[in-house]
């Protein structure tokens, strides 16, 4: 038998949580033929991965990549991860749909995460045909966000839509779905996602019921003392809109509640028990990322960003603000730790120095109110500007970490440590979520997960959430996303500090059968392709 790729003599962990197994694994035409003793066979090409593990390519379950491989197409820093799909549309925001009559150059201008010289779609399709034209280096899974809808027909105000909104609105997710999207996503947290009501959530996401295989994914409305509440409401509209559920970034970032994660995923647990189809993904850090603006007063966001500067430049409103912030602080009474909110992402040259310090630090630097600095800042910055934010911690990443129901999300971009974003200072986990798991969490932590336990979180599982039919296992027949890794020394090296580094360990990943780090070489290969549901 001859292949076009024969990996000899590695350590298969298919992905389906079953034990490892001593393998050789037989690939022609972007696909899987043979797994077992191929001792016989010849190939035009042979890989020995002796002392390797062999396993499905990553599925990372929340990524933001929406549009960042239009410009970074490569990906580099997923693909050295050992990613090969990333799927997109979390937390509300999705690239499409946009009106027929959107100003584009507004999107383009205001519409961080997504960054493109080009923006001229309307709709899933037209995205993946940008995608398609640049050539990707990944596969992408894209959702539809909530945010987008709502903001397609119109609807940015803190108000329930009308008849003919929510009509429009369940059109667009039917669409979207329809053309491939893999479920609707919210974000609870941000405006105008925020604005609407439970009620609201249902009879959108009741649009896509009809539809085989997709689901609904929530980023929480509540966080701070209200946490288990925010699982409820996850659950209940999955429940009541007929659909499976998808939690987001799982996860307690309110000190007052750290080490109540049992109650969260108790939630979850009885929801399981009575038949629905939940589950969650999380990312393996103490540490969150967002923009500056989730973290000011609701009312000041209402009508988007340009609303939103235009208020915080009225010098009465700006008081309310900041009075508010101080009143109300970083949730629902808890103070703000100035010094754990270190700013990630600048969009001046006059202020890109201040990357890497603290709103706390910046404000001693100004002489200022640290209240008046953020404020400031967003002013400055048209409101494009990101931070870390250190929120977490390590018991309640390990608990989590260990549920079944627990799959892996990095919350991080597909990106290159020479593109846009070489000058800023992401969150690592956008170079080191899925090492960091399996160098820390298996190897170094073994309590917490087995090798076979975190492949299948990375793999098997998502996938069956996608419901894709011949990705996330290694088995014959399967298309050839795999990742070769040595489980002795894989781990991350991205810092908070030093965020742009890539892992140790992690010498070969395929894409469709095709070579995108080879030799822990970036090939500049670009097989990646957009998925569809039910495709």
């Amino acid at each position: 038998m001859a292949f076009d790729l024969l990996i000899k003599d590695g350590t298969v962990v298919d992905g389906t949580g079953g034990p490892r197994r001593a393998a050789d694994v037989g690939i022609s035409g972007g696909k899987i033929v043979a797994v077992g003793s191929l001792e016989e066979a010849s190939a035009a090409r042979t890989i020995d991965a002796k002392g390797l593990v062999v396993a499905p390519g990553f599925i990372d379950m929340h990524s933001h990549s929406d549009t960042t491989m239009l410009e970074d197409p490569g990906g580099e820093s997923k693909a050295h991860q050992g990613v090969t799909t990333e799927v997109t549309g979390n937390c509300a925001h999705s690239p499409f749909p946009v009106s027929k009559n959107a100003d584009y150059a507004a999107l383009q201008e205001l519409s961080w995460p997504f960054w493109t010289p080009e923006w001229d779609w309307t709709d899933l399709d037209g995205w993946a045909d940008a995608q398609h034209r640049t050539g990707i280096s990944l596969n992408i899974a894209p959702q539809v966000g909530q945010a987008a809808i709502r903001t397609a027909v119109g609807l940015s105000e803190n108000r329930p839509p009308t008849d003919d909104e929510m009509r429009d609105m369940r059109s667009l997710a039917a669409e979207a779905v329809e053309q491939g999207a893999f479920a609707l996503s919210t974000g609870l947290t941000f405006a105008p996602s925020s604005y609407a009501t439970t009620d609201e959530l249902v009879a959108l996401v009741e649009a896509i019921s009809p539809y085989e295989g997709a689901f609904y994914v929530s980023h929480a409305r509540l966080w701070a003392n209200e946490h288990v509440k925010a699982v409820e409401e996850c659950v209940e509209i999955g429940r009541r809109a007929g659909v499976p559920v998808q939690y987001s970034h799982m996860a307690i970032v309110d000190s007052r509640n750290f080490g109540d994660g049992p109650s969260m995923v108790g939630v979850i647990d009885r929801a399981r028990e009575e038949g629905m189809d939940v589950t969650y993904d999380m990312y393996p850090y103490t540490a969150a990322g967002t923009g500056l603006d989730q973290l000011v007063p609701e009312w000041l966001q209402e009508g988007g960003v340009p609303s939103m500067l235009q208020r915080l430049r009225d010098p009465k409103l700006r008081q309310r603000a900041r009075e508010d912030l101080e009143k109300y602080g970083w949730f629902r009474g808890l103070p703000f730790v100035w010094e754990s909110l270190v700013l990630s992402e600048i969009s001046t040259d006059a202020n890109q120095g201040l990357v890497g310090m603290s709103i706390g630090e910046v404000a001693k630097q100004r002489k200022a109110d640290p209240y008046d600095t953020m404020l400031d800042l967003m002013d400055e910055e048209d409101n494009r500007v990101a931070i870390v934010a250190h929120n977490r911690t390590e018991s309640d990443i390990r608990f989590f970490l260990g549920h079944e129901a627990a799959m892996i999300g990095s919350d991080g971009n597909a990106i290159s440590p020479t593109g846009r974003q070489s000058v800023d200072q992401p969150h690592p986990r956008f170079y080191g979520t899925y090492p960091r798991v399996l160098g820390r969490y298996v190897r170094e932590q073994p309590s917490v997960l087995s090798l076979e336990a975190a492949v299948r979180k990375m793999t098997g599982l998502p996938a069956e959430r996608l419901t894709l039919k011949d990705r996330g296992l290694i088995a014959e027949g399967w298309v050839a996303d795999i990742v070769l890794f040595d489980p002795d020394t894989v781990i991350d090296r991205a810092t908070f500090e030093d965020p742009h580094q890539y892992p140790v360990g992690i010498p070969y990943v395929f894409v469709n059968g095709t070579a995108v780090v080879d030799g822990g070489v970036h090939t500049g290969a670009r097989p990646g392709r957009v998925l569809r549901r039910g495709a």
